[in-house]
């Protein structure tokens, strides 16, 4: 979390927890004297110097709890700041004694005044101080930690998610290019959020952002430092299926003028505490804009997608193993297995000898297993799900935003995370903007998925 104010009033925090040095917990006293505060901040009590004050004192000894200091706080806003059921039930009383007289829509706006939660004047006054965007960033982070062991924070967090959703609406984010030149700072941040491919050095990261590379981000502009999602694209001249020759930093530049596909191959979301606060749509919609008036040739754009919960799916659908691995391929792998390997028997011990990540170093098994594993992948891509939602949150993204689910890479990702992951699978997702559309609205209306003809045909085979 952010110590940018804390730190100017360390001494006020120290003064009003007693002294104590090092993070607190909030109770007694202490916890009476915040609850104090922060019925002040929902009352709205002083002048405009004032309000600033004290929502700054609240925001700094917050920042000095330890992290049962802050469930605390979070639970005493949640539990203590919402609307008066008394007041509600009158106003709701009134509202319908008044429908179809002239009274209706002065009783409406008094019931919608009575359900207004004190809760949102005291984030509003956090919102207002300096740094206080990114403090409620941070604040809600701890929120959803909290939530698996206190369902009681829950209606906090969806007053505050929100206010976020408004207070980060895309229009009044500033999509930047970082490139090589960019500060120092920046970059540090790049290299520490980067969730999908990890960025093991400077020079990885020099090679990301060479001339046949982009890399563009969203800013808030009362978070000018802070990039909330970022985007990496390689600019090439065909459909990328191995990440490892992506990032290779000893491949030659390519000339990107000459190129006519991009690709993405890592989309990062870098704030939790904005989780399901969407703007990354637009960030692809607006990087493709960005691409097309700089390349004129580019025509294919495409992603080069982890499956980041295909294995985890995988080990927890025995059954699915059986209709996709037919006799022959089990036959086949059974041949193949080195005799260091356990013998395969039956599907079972086929699927132990996934979780044995060699089992990708020898070539000839490797073969063995490619058909099998990429019905297994389709299958998953096409069919598993998470209520009315593909089970994939990866696939979720894309096609929801109107990609085509193109080609599975058979061992596209051969480092330790992608065979932690997916078994190394990629998957390629194309935006065809001459169907976005018709595939967003199909996918939104009845969760139907596009997929090129070779991705269904596996599936089916």
């Amino acid at each position: 979390m952010s110590e940018g104010f804390v730190v100017r009033g360390l001494r006020r925090v120290r003064k009003f927890l007693g002294n104590a040095s090092g993070p607190q917990a909030l109770e007694g006293k202490h916890l009476g004297r915040v609850r104090d505060l922060l019925s002040e901040c929902a009352g709205g009590t002083g002048g405009e110097v004032s309000v600033r004050q004290r929502a700054a004192l609240l925001c700094e000894t917050y920042l000095h709890l330890n992290d049962e200091g802050r469930a605390t706080f979070l639970r005493t806003i949640a539990n203590e700041f919402g609307p008066d059921p008394q007041s509600v039930g009158q106003a709701h009383a009134d509202y319908q004694a008044a429908i179809g007289t002239d009274r209706q829509w002065q009783a409406e706006s008094a019931l919608r005044n009575a359900m207004r939660s004190s809760r949102l004047r005291i984030l509003t006054q956090f919102n207002a101080l300096p740094q206080g965007v990114k403090f409620l960033v941070d604040l809600r982070a701890d929120l959803l930690r909290f939530l698996h062991t206190d369902p009681a924070l829950r209606p906090l967090d969806r007053e505050l998610e929100s206010r976020l959703s408004a207070w980060f609406d895309v229009g009044f984010l500033e999509l930047q290019r970082i490139t090589w030149n960019s500060p120092a700072a920046l970059l540090e941040k790049l290299i520490q959020y980067e969730a999908v491919h990890e960025i093991r050095s400077w020079s990885d990261l020099k090679n990301r952002l060479d001339s046949d590379r982009r890399c563009y981000a969203f800013f808030h502009p009362r978070m000018p430092m802070e990039p909330l999602i970022f985007v990496e694209v390689a600019l090439t001249d065909h459909l990328a299926d191995n990440v490892q020759t992506l990032l290779d930093e000893q491949a030659p530049v390519f000339d990107a003028h000459q190129a006519s596909t991009a690709i993405f191959y890592s989309i990062s979301n870098t704030q939790p505490g904005l989780r399901g606060v969407s703007f990354g749509n637009f960030l692809l919609k607006r990087v493709v804009d960005d691409l097309k008036r700089d390349y004129p040739r580019l025509d294919s754009f495409a992603t080069l997608s982890p499956l980041p919960t295909f294995r985890r799916w995988a080990e927890k659908t025995p059954e699915a193993w059986r209709t996709a691995f037919s006799d022959a391929d089990l036959e086949r792998i059974k041949r193949r297995v080195p005799p260091e390997m356990a013998p395969i028997a039956d599907i079972s011990d086929l699927v132990k000898l996934f979780s044995v990540d060699r089992w990708a170093d020898d070539e000839r098994l490797a073969h063995a297993m490619q058909n099998g594993l990429t019905r297994l992948a389709a299958r998953y891509l096409l069919t598993a799900s998470k209520g009315d939602q593909p089970y994939d949150p990866v696939a979720r993204f894309h096609l929801g935003n109107g990609a085509r689910i193109e080609r599975l890479n058979y061992l596209a990702d051969t480092s330790a995370r992608g065979s932690q992951q997916s078994y190394g699978m990629m998957v390629n997702y194309v935006y065809d903007p001459d169907s976005i559309e018709e595939n967003f609205e199909a996918f939104s209306r009845g969760g139907e998925i596009a997929a090129a003809t070779a991705i269904r045909r596996s599936a089916r085979d």
